[in-house]
């Protein structure tokens, strides 16, 4: 078994901070749909629409951590 988050098991609810397989599906299938729907590259969108998801999730992370953690100092 892995200890990747994005891995959901049946027997724990996922991170707060996990991408979900349902994410990942829609991206999946709007990459697919915007590369005009071609055949035999299923896993190639799969991977890719992961990709992106984890970049946007580490960019919102890296941006929102600092202002979190920082306090008012008026």
């Amino acid at each position: 078994m892995s200890d990747d988050k994005t891995v959901l098991s049946p027997a724990s609810p996922p991170a707060p901070d996990a991408i979900t397989f349902e994410q990942i599906r829609e991206r999946a299938y709007e990459l697919w749909e915007r590369n005009h729907r071609p055949e035999g590259f299923e896993i190639e969108f799969w991977l890719l629409a992961e990709r992106e998801l984890r970049k946007e999730r580490e960019r919102r992370k890296a941006h929102d951590g600092p202002a979190a953690s920082e306090s008012p100092s008026q």
